[in-house]
């Protein structure tokens, strides 16, 4: 039986069942697990945009995460991300201090997670929001379909599925957020890795811009997939399978066969130790945006350049070393090749890698797999960060470092930033990558500049719209003052 004192909020598609954690009356918050925003996208709805969820009736119980488009553990991120088997897979989860009082008015946060545009899941205890819901911010987790279900091109299928998943997730918070206390004119999106890069992607995005009024974007990684290279992965992927590159031939595979498949048929060619590191830097990844002329008109970066986007306030920066835990394992192997070697190999100009070692003396101290480590994270994350910040202009653009070095993996490595920014150092799984101890002072300053950046449209440091290059720098220091008048300045070779 039902609580009775359990929340329930009504919705346009039926009552809702939460639970509280706390009490209501000192401080607790509510918890609204698993609410369709869409129905499952199966059968004739697979491969199809969105379709707005069927009303319900009697109180639908969202006590429990609902299914996720995650099958398995494909153990690609760092985070605990758990898969949840079930059909309904395109749901919200909502964390409420102020469930069922529209008068509220409350900052929203709208976040996405990562996972390379292929994995990821947003019932993951690290995107609880809990801690926003204490800074008086009412909190939501989408979930997306992924891999070529959600990404793939299909002749005859509607594009970017996953981002008219995002789409639609937007639009039931504009339409549904009043009623769990927020409030839709105060929206912002935020994620990490792909989810940095989906709100990269939905801030260049015309359709898009009613939905949000505020980004940020911790180490967005963009897929801007061309076109023909859209069309080309899924011609080979249906070869992989055996099917025609039709709708009712990929639908003819369920959802893990193609995933089993879909990284096969993205493989680069070639044995070689460097081979994937250059092909994932050369091509980008594979399965996400496609830049398909029209939902995404045109590369993230050049609709930014282009004004779109402008009127929303954005905070982006990245960890120092997101791509390092690659390179590290082959350290051995690596350490008899030279850097400049190494760079080459990776078809970095001579002139161009003289310059960049230069700039990272430090970094090629720690041998040449740290700074093919750090280059990496610079190509694909961190030069990000500062051209988005230049396209932008005078646009309010605030620029940060993570550099707090993990006591376990030795590097302020990918995702490590994440558990401080959603204030969950003890959440499952934080230890083994943030030590037993991590720095409750630098939880603290990251999340208490989210929260400042939700409530009030400022993180609390100078931007760099207003003087280029400075950059939050979050490490040992957790004083606000701990600011770099040129934070990457060593990515400027690369630019």
């Amino acid at each position: 039986m039902p609580h009775p004192d359990a929340p329930v909020v009504a919705t346009e598609a039926g009552d809702v069942r939460g639970v509280w954690r706390g009490a209501p009356d000192a401080g607790g918050s509510a918890a609204f697990l698993g609410i369709p925003f869409a129905e499952p996208p199966v059968g004739e709805l697979r491969f199809g945009a969105p379709v707005p969820a069927r009303p319900w009736r009697g109180v639908r119980d969202a006590t429990t995460y609902g299914a996720t488009p995650q099958r398995g553990d494909t153990g690609i991120t760092l985070i605990p991300e758990p898969s949840v088997p079930g059909e309904s897979t395109l749901n919200v989860n909502v964390f409420t201090p102020a469930p069922g009082d529209p008068d509220a008015r409350l900052p929203v946060l709208v976040y996405i997670h990562g996972g390379g545009y292929v994995s990821g899941s947003p019932a993951s205890a690290w995107y609880d929001g809990v801690s926003f819901n204490r800074d008086g911010i009412v909190t939501v987790t989408v979930s997306y379909r992924l891999g070529f279900d959600g990404f793939g091109h299909i002749a005859g299928a509607p594009s970017n599925r996953g981002v008219r998943d995002w789409l639609a997730a937007l639009e039931w918070v504009q339409r549904e957020i009043a009623s769990f206390g927020g409030d839709p004119g105060r929206v912002t999106i935020a994620g990490q890795s792909a989810g940095g890069g989906a709100v990269l992607t939905l801030l260049g995005m015309p359709q898009a811009q009613h939905l949000f009024h505020a980004v940020w974007s911790l180490s967005g990684a963009t897929a801007d997939v061309p076109a023909e290279r859209a069309r080309t992965l899924s011609a080979k992927l249906a070869n992989l399978a055996g099917v025609a590159p039709t709708r009712d031939g990929f639908a003819s595979v369920d959802e893990v066969g193609l995933r089993d498949l879909q990284s096969e048929a993205a493989k680069a060619p070639g044995t070689g130790l460097l081979t994937p590191v250059r092909a994932l830097l050369d091509d980008g990844l594979p399965w996400g945006p496609e830049v398909d002329g029209d939902l995404v008109p045109q590369p993230t970066l050049d609709s930014i350049a282009a004004g779109v986007g402008a009127d929303k306030p954005l905070v982006i920066g990245a960890t120092d070393d997101e791509f390092t835990m690659v390179t590290d394992r082959h350290r051995d192997r690596l350490r008899a090749v030279p850097a400049s070697v190494a760079l080459r190999l990776l078809g970095l100009d001579r002139d161009v890698a003289r310059r960049y070692l230069a700039a990272n003396a430090g970094v090629r101290a720690k041998g040449t797999a740290a700074l093919l480590g750090r280059y990496g994270t610079d190509q694909k994350f961190r030069t990000l960060v500062v051209r988005v910040a230049e396209a932008r202009g005078d646009a309010p653009t605030w620029a940060y470092r993570f550099t707090w070095v993990s006591p376990t993996r030795g590097w302020a490595l990918h995702c490590l930033d994440v558990p401080f920014w959603f204030d969950h150092l003890d959440a499952d799984g934080v230890g083994r990558i943030a030590g037993g101890t991590p720095p409750r002072a630098l939880a603290e300053a990251v999340h208490g500049s989210a929260a400042a950046f939700l409530r009030d449209g400022d993180p609390g440091w100078t931007p760099w719209s207003s003087k280029a290059g400075t950059t939050r720098m979050f490490g040992t220091e957790a004083s606000v003052a701990d600011v770099d008048p040129d934070g990457y300045a060593s990515v400027r070779p690369l630019l």
